[in-house]
C-alpha cells in the first residue's frame, strides 16, 4: 500500500497499517459494547398481598407505595424504581401469576401474564391479590411510555402510562 505526500505528490510506502487498523477495530468495539448496553430487569418478587383493589399494574416511585401494596422489598429508590402487577382479588389458596414473556421498545413495554389457579381447588382465605415485582434502574424511566399487560391471547388485563 502507497501515500501520496501532500507537498510533493511523490509516493511513499506507508509504514505499517496494521495498528491504524487495530485502533479502528478497537474503537469499533467499545461503540458497539456502549450503544448495546443490556437493561438489567430482575424479578424480584412474587407473593400474595390483603391489599384491596383489583387486577392493576402499579409503578412505585417510594417506599410509602410499596407499603401501601403490603408489599416489603429493599429497592433503592435512589437508582431504581418498581413495576408491581396485581391480580385477582381471590377467595381461595393456590393462585399465582405466569410470566409468559415481557417485550419493550422505546415507547412501549408489553407483558404477557396470566394467573393460574389451584388444581384440586385451594381452601378458603380471605381476600387477597397475587403480586410480581420487577425492580428497574431510574435510567430506563421514560416520560409517557406505555406499559400494557395482557393474555396470551392478547386480552387486556392491565395498562399504565409512566408519569
Amino acid at each position: 500500500m502507497k501515500l501520496r505526500t501532500p507537498r510533493t505528490g511523490a509516493e511513499r510506502p506507508l509504514k505499517n497499517p496494521r495498528p491504524l487498523v487495530k485502533r479502528f477495530f478497537a474503537l469499533a468495539l467499545v461503540l458497539l459494547l456502549v450503544a448495546c448496553r443490556e437493561v438489567r430487569v430482575k424479578t424480584y418478587a412474587t407473593g400474595t398481598t390483603t391489599a384491596p383493589g383489583g387486577t392493576a399494574v402499579v409503578v412505585v416511585r417510594d417506599r410509602a407505595g410499596l407499603e401501601q401494596l403490603g408489599i416489603h422489598a429493599p429497592v433503592r429508590f435512589k437508582h431504581e424504581f418498581g413495576v408491581v402487577l396485581l391480580m385477582g382479588p381471590h377467595r381461595e389458596t393456590g393462585w399465582h401469576q405466569v410470566i409468559e414473556s415481557i417485550r419493550a421498545n422505546e415507547d412501549r413495554v408489553r407483558v404477557v401474564a396470566f394467573e393460574v389457579g389451584p388444581p384440586a381447588g385451594g381452601e378458603p382465605a380471605s381476600q387477597y391479590r397475587t403480586y410480581t415485582l420487577w425492580i428497574i434502574p431510574n435510567s430506563v424511566y421514560r416520560r409517557g411510555s406505555h406499559l400494557d399487560v395482557v393474555t396470551p391471547s392478547d386480552d387486556p388485563v392491565a395498562s399504565t402510562v409512566l408519569r
